[in-house]
């Protein structure tokens, strides 16, 4: 995983974003695919709200999405592989950038035909413990016609990025505004951030 660990590093030094379109195995996107499917059959996928416990708004318009947190002790093989990667990763941040993460949070995320996620950025206004965010895309054979791009603002520059299976984006969660575009199909990912708490 090394490798894939300083892909995404290279892409962050470079152009403020880290991009891994292989991040993900093959068999664990396949898994974690299914876990979010089943969770929406068995409808654990809540509606999205927007901020965090002290001043959660679950009204909003900024975003449609349905989430569902992981827990950090599930016994879920997938969950399990997924999450020691992100240890791994938070280990290599911190030995090689001395980043001082020490916690991570992660949720599926279901987008359905015709939702979206507004401009925004992923650290809240009173809580700055969000260091780096982290996408990780469930979508096979996504086409450009399917809509659901990931839209990164650098400035004046706009940067679209399709969520095509196994791919991870990863970002500074305070700087990069992003949004999400309308999805023609349901959209599929875990997204989550590295935190220093």
């Amino acid at each position: 995983m090394e490798a894939k660990f300083e892909e995404l590093i290279a892409g962050f030094v470079t152009g403020n974003i880290g991009i891994s379109e292989t991040f993900l195995s093959e068999s664990l996107a396949a898994a974690l695919r299914q876990n979010l499917l089943q969770l929406d059959n068995d409808s654990r996928m809540e509606q999205a709200g927007i901020g965090n416990d002290e001043v959660k708004d679950n009204t909003q318009k900024t975003r449609s999405d349905k989430t569902c947190w992981l827990d950090e002790h599930s016994t879920n093989s997938a969950e399990m592989e997924f999450m020691d990667t992100i240890n791994q990763f938070i280990g290599h941040l911190n030995s090689t950038c001395f980043t001082g993460l020490n916690a991570s949070e992660f949720h599926y995320a279901l987008y359905e035909q015709g939702t979206f996620y507004k401009r925004h950025k992923d650290q809240f206004k009173n809580d700055n413990g969000r260091k780096f965010s982290m996408i990780s895309y469930l979508n096979n054979d996504w086409l450009e016609s399917d809509g659901g791009q990931l839209i990164i603002h650098h400035g004046e520059a706009i940067q679209n990025i399709l969520p095509n299976n196994q791919k991870t984006v990863f970002f500074q969660s305070n700087i990069l505004e992003h949004e999400v575009a309308i999805a023609t199909r349901p959209r599929l990912s875990i997204t989550g951030w590295l935190k220093r708490v």
